[in-house]
This record gives structure tokens, C-alpha cells and sequence, in this order.
């Protein structure tokens, strides 16, 4: 057996072993990733493409000088090349309950020498993202933490500008997986108009669009 391949059937037995204890302890609620497990959730699944960051920016159609959220950033493996791909004209605004996956991003960005990060503790629910403001938003495997699910993706839609677009992704390892009928359900009583949708039904990525009238 090679390497490469011990090390693939490591991280698989890895990310299963913390899956099932996140799983577990989610049980009574819904809780996010705690912040000890961040490293998991900093690994590219190698069994889904669909979740991957790289993936993920380059289906989002992100255009230098935009204002993009990542909503519920976790550690920041979308909030790093989201601002990257944004350019020192744009802004993001990392957004996570968990002071200390916030920090995570600060030293990520640091790292890396970015100043267009802005970095927000808070939840959705909580109507701190204000509204017509930013050009993306993202929500990666955190739609099922959320208790007030409706009320999130309302405040989404209000904070997003005509015309704008949000990209949801869901892998079937998550503790708190969505279905897409699921997803597509809330999101379009939000006021969403579904986009586009990459991969199958246990990991996928949809994006929707807040119409031009919305």
C-alpha cells in the first residue's frame, strides 16, 4: 500500500470518527463544529468535489470589487480565497458565533497578508448583517445549525442586493446534512429563484439568485 493511499484511508477514518461524534452530540441540538474540531472542517473532503473550497469560488462567478458574506465562516476555508478572489477593492465579512474560529480566520488572513476581511460574532437571526449590502453570500454546511432556518434565510435575502447571488452547500457527512428539496424549499419562500446546482443528492452545491425586483 502506498503513501499516498494510507494517508487518503487515514483522513477518511478521521473525518468519519469525528463525524460520528459530532453526530452524536448534536443529537439533543444543533450544535456547530466546536472550535477544538476546526481542523476537520479545514480539510477538502477527498470523496466529494462539491464541498471544496476551490470548487465552490469558481462556480460562485465572483467578480473583483464585490462585498461578499461568509455566513457561518467556521475557520475560514472559503473566507481566505473569497478574499482573494475579491481583490483589495472588495470586502468580506466573516461571520461566525464561535470567537474563536474567527481567530482561526484573523491569523489565516494575517498569514496571507490580507486587510479585506471584516470579522463579525454574531448569528444569523440576530439582524446584524444589514440589508442591501453585499454582492455574494455563502452558507457551507451550516443551514441545518441554525434553529430559526425560515428566519435566516429572510434575513439573507434582505441583506443581499437585487440581483445578487447566495451559494449553498450540504455534504451528506455533516452532522446537520439539508436535502436539496429541503434547501430549495426555504430558500424560495425566502424570495430565491434557484440558479444552478452541481452535484448529486448526498453533496451538492446550489446557487440562487434575489431577483432584480426583489
Amino acid at each position: 500500500m502506498g503513501t499516498a493511499t494510507t494517508i487518503l484511508l487515514a483522513t477518511a477514518g478521521l473525518i468519519i470518527l469525528f463525524g460520528v461524534i459530532w453526530r452524536l452530540a448534536s443529537r439533543r441540538q444543533s450544535l456547530p463544529c466546536p472550535v477544538w474540531l476546526r481542523w476537520l472542517v479545514e480539510l477538502d473532503n477527498p470523496f466529494t468535489k462539491t464541498n471544496r473550497a476551490a470548487f465552490i469560488v469558481e462556480h460562485f462567478n465572483l467578480q473583483p470589487g464585490m462585498t461578499a458574506l461568509d455566513a457561518g465562516c467556521g475557520p475560514g476555508r472559503l473566507a481566505i480565497p473569497i478574499a482573494q478572489k475579491v481583490g483589495d477593492q472588495g470586502r468580506v465579512v466573516a461571520m461566525d458565533i464561535q470567537e474563536g474560529m474567527l481567530a482561526r480566520v484573523r491569523a489565516k488572513a494575517e498569514a496571507s497578508g490580507l486587510l479585506n476581511i471584516d470579522f463579525l460574532h454574531a448569528g444569523l437571526g440576530e439582524n446584524k448583517i444589514g440589508k442591501h449590502r453585499f454582492d455574494r453570500a455563502v452558507l457551507v454546511t451550516v443551514l441545518g445549525e441554525i434553529p430559526d432556518q425560515r428566519g435566516a434565510l429572510k434575513e439573507l435575502f434582505e441583506s443581499l442586493k437585487p440581483g445578487s447571488m447566495l451559494s449553498v452547500t450540504e455534504v451528506i457527512f455533516d452532522p446537520h446534512f439539508q436535502t436539496r428539496s429541503t434547501v430549495t424549499e426555504l430558500a424560495e419562500t425566502a424570495g430565491f429563484k434557484e440558479l444552478a446546482f452541481f452535484g448529486n443528492r448526498i453533496a451538492y452545491v446550489l446557487n440562487f439568485e434575489k431577483p432584480i425586483d426583489g
